[in-house]
């Protein structure tokens, strides 16, 4: 086992994320490594959003990696895997969850889980990534502000223990970074492809052209999203340059 195989509890985190940022600069930690707390006084989500969780309710992890077989250009393939691991553990118990681009994870039209993946860069390498997850297991209550979350125990009626997740769940991860160091990136990306959100639906989109309509066809090597407006013409956009109008 390599994600999981060491698990570091850390009682008080400002983000787990930044927990393990820390501990990369102080010395080498083993690959594979998993930060997890009960609270974090900063989580923090995509495009700086801050990510709200109860005190002992829900799954707040990072995981500390040395993904040397995938180059910057390819680091798209990180959230691939990341996503697919959630789903895999979701799927039992959540069925018929979806990856809403480029790394939330929706059980129908709400919100379940989400990623923050942070890569340190040097010229062609991936030094390290920081894959930070934030998953709702017990919540039931959520503040006004988050317009869709969801949990488990809302989806199933029933209560969870959050270790057992957190172990399910990093078994599942393992599987699918095994995926990625054994090279079969076009599965991968084909079940997340598979996954997606609203794929092949009409849907309406913001960028910075103003809101449009069309449907996601797939997603490019790159990570970008492929979308066909109403228009029939076929457009890529990158993390940050389009938001789903829901």
């Amino acid at each position: 086992m390599i994600i999981g195989s060491d698990m570091v509890f850390c009682k008080n985190a400002g983000s787990t994320n930044s927990y393990a940022s820390g501990l990369l600069k102080s010395g080498h930690v083993s690959e594979g490594t998993v930060i997890y707390t009960n609270f974090q006084s900063a989580g923090r989500g995509q495009k700086g959003r801050r990510w709200e969780s109860e005190d002992g309710k829900n799954l707040l992890f990072s995981i500390i990696l040395y993904p040397s077989m995938v180059t910057p250009a390819d680091q798209f393939i990180i959230s691939i895997f990341i996503s697919l691991g959630i789903c895999d553990f979701l799927k039992p118990l959540a069925p018929g969850c979806k990856i809403k681009w480029p790394n939330d994870i929706y059980s129908g039209d709400d919100k379940i889980a989400g990623i923050l993946i942070e890569n340190s860069i040097t010229v062609n390498t991936i030094i390290n990534s920081i894959a930070g997850i934030g998953m709702n297991i017990n919540q039931e209550e959520f503040p006004e502000e988050i317009p869709n979350p969801v949990s488990l125990k809302i989806l199933t009626g029933i209560e969870h223990d959050t270790d057992l997740c957190l172990q399910n769940l990093a078994a599942c991860l393992d599987r699918r970074y095994k995926q990625v160091i054994s090279g079969d990136w076009n599965e991968l990306r084909n079940e997340y492809i598979s996954y997606l959100y609203r794929l092949n639906q009409r849907s309406l989109f913001k960028s910075a052209d103003g809101i449009f309509e069309g449907r996601i066809l797939t997603i490019a090597d790159s990570g970008c999203i492929v979308i066909e407006t109403s228009k029939g013409e076929i457009r890529e956009f990158a993390f940050r340059e389009i938001d789903f109008i829901i």
